[in-house]
């Protein structure tokens, strides 16, 4: 049983690149594929943020590596990404995760702030997806993993630019997807539902929205960032060799019931 799960589960030899892995749920995510055996690539815009996780990964016993440049500048992700391959060695595996929240009711939203949004939720997956495949595509192999949410296919009061930019992001998988599956890549997405991060600590700490979203909730509570590890997990390792195009939701059941 052992020998199957580390082949079909394993992850050891591979280099994985998590955007937005210096906190939250992508600093989450970075550690478990560590602790699963890649390599772990962890980006940000803070450098000593940056530095911080990957000391606390190697501290763990894990191989970890740095990479602090912004998603959402091409020709820094061109540069970064091409480093990566020639420094650290091929990205087998990239999660994109770096993204934003700007709540402010949709009548009132700034233009400035709605290019903002789109440009961090929707731009870097297409700008890091787009360098990193153009690499994974001559070696016919890759697995790509998309930070969609339960906003993919819901919506809420004051968030509407955030619904429609992991709207795109739900349908921009499913076309890396069709275009890239006959390299070999699989490209796929999490769904994260309503989870205790530094994003959401408003939210956390408003009694009156915790007790609606547990009632709202099938499981009656937050998630907490460690339960989103075994799904990315899934995604980037063998286990999920046919998986392509699919969104995974890990909402505790919010995306099934009204």
């Amino acid at each position: 049983m052992g020998a199957l799960i580390d082949r079909l589960f394993g992850l050891s030899s591979r280099i994985a690149l998590v955007t937005g892995s210096s906190a939250g749920i992508g600093e989450a995510l970075a550690r478990g594929l560590a602790e699963a055996g890649a390599q772990v690539v962890i980006n940000g815009r803070t450098a000593d943020k940056v530095d911080a996780v990957v000391a606390a990964i190697k501290a763990g016993g894990g191989l970890a590596h740095g990479a602090t440049f912004d998603v959402t500048n091409p020709d820094a992700v061109r540069k970064s990404v091409a480093r990566i391959e020639a420094e650290i060695g091929p990205i087998d595996i990239l999660v994109n995760n770096a993204g934003i929240q700007r709540r402010t009711p949709l009548e009132d939203y700034p233009l400035e702030t709605w290019r903002e949004l789109i440009t961090a939720n929707l731009d870097s997956v297409f700008l890091v997806g787009q360098a990193v495949a153009r690499f994974m595509i001559p070696r016919k192999r890759g697995r790509i993993i998309n930070i969609c949410s339960v906003q993919s296919e819901l919506a809420r009061p004051s968030i509407a630019p955030y619904t429609a930019s992991k709207g795109a992001v739900k349908m921009l998988t499913k076309g890396m997807a069709t275009d890239w599956g006959k390299y070999g890549l699989c490209v796929n997405a999490i769904g994260p539902g309503y989870f205790r991060t530094e994003l959401n600590k408003a939210l956390v700490e408003d009694e009156k929205f915790s007790a609606w979203l547990a009632g709202r909730t099938p499981l009656g509570r937050w998630g907490e960032v460690d339960e989103l590890v075994g799904a990315a997990i899934f995604l980037a390792s063998d286990a999920a060799s046919f998986v392509n195009g699919h969104v995974l939701y890990v909402d505790g059941g919010v995306t099934s019931s009204l």
